[in-house]
């Protein structure tokens, strides 16, 4: 079994037994993988222990592991951590902002399949959470996350007609159509709700933010 190495940030940690944790790690270039790290709190006669005494949610760090997609468990084999996050977890609400981004990424990726554009922008956000940026990091981190995995809805036109729906006074989503339609159009959607146009523009403002990594959104 080939072993490989690879970025990875830790976004879920079981304490499987008193010396050995299950790992969820977001990997830049392998995805979202489940592995064991046994041993990972016993430390050795001299006092060492062979993955730092455990590895901490939100740590990233350089692994190797087997890439082994069929296996369950495959065993974790080394763990360099390269940033804790020190700054993050004496903020209160920074901690509680970064442990929901690392559950959505765990929640909307599916296993293996690499997202090495989020990775970087996920590994972006958890720095600038620990700034008073934290709020608007958070909220453009969210809305990469949504295009990347093709949630991010239609907000401006009518799925229905195509008509632009912002400037009337009220409009109706549409969750199953992943969008908006306009008042001529919402009967043909039983499972509408409605929503007020000014949330709209208000939402269409807020995706014009730039990416977590810098680059406008297209």
């Amino acid at each position: 079994m080939s072993l490989v190495s690879d970025r990875c940030i830790c976004i879920r940690r079981i304490e499987y037994s008193e010396t050995s944790q299950i790992l969820r790690l977001f990997a830049r270039d392998h995805g979202l993988i489940r592995v064991i790290a046994k041993g990972a709190h016993r430390t050795t006669k001299a006092g060492a222990s062979r993955f730092g005494g455990g590895i901490d949610l939100l740590d990233v760090g350089e692994a190797v592991f087997s890439h082994a997609p069929q296996r369950d468990l495959p065993p974790l084999a080394e763990w360099r951590l390269l940033e804790g996050h020190r700054e993050l977890r004496h903020n209160l609400r920074a901690i509680y902002l970064a442990t929901y981004a690392a559950e959505l990424v765990g929640a909307l990726l599916e296993e293996h399949d690499p997202h090495p554009d989020l990775f970087y922008r996920l590994e972006g956000t958890l720095k600038e959470l620990s700034t008073p940026l934290r709020e608007g990091s958070m909220i453009a981190f969210q809305l990469d996350l949504l295009r990347d995995v093709g949630l991010l809805p239609e907000l401006e036109f009518c799925q229905n007609c195509g008509r632009e729906v912002a400037m009337q006074r009220v409009a109706f989503f549409v969750p199953d159509r992943g969008g908006v339609a306009c008042r001529n159009c919402q009967v043909n959607f039983p499972d509408r709700f409605e929503i007020d146009c000014r949330l709209l523009r208000l939402a269409r403002t807020l995706l014009q933010l730039p990416r977590t990594d810098g680059q406008p959104r297209r």
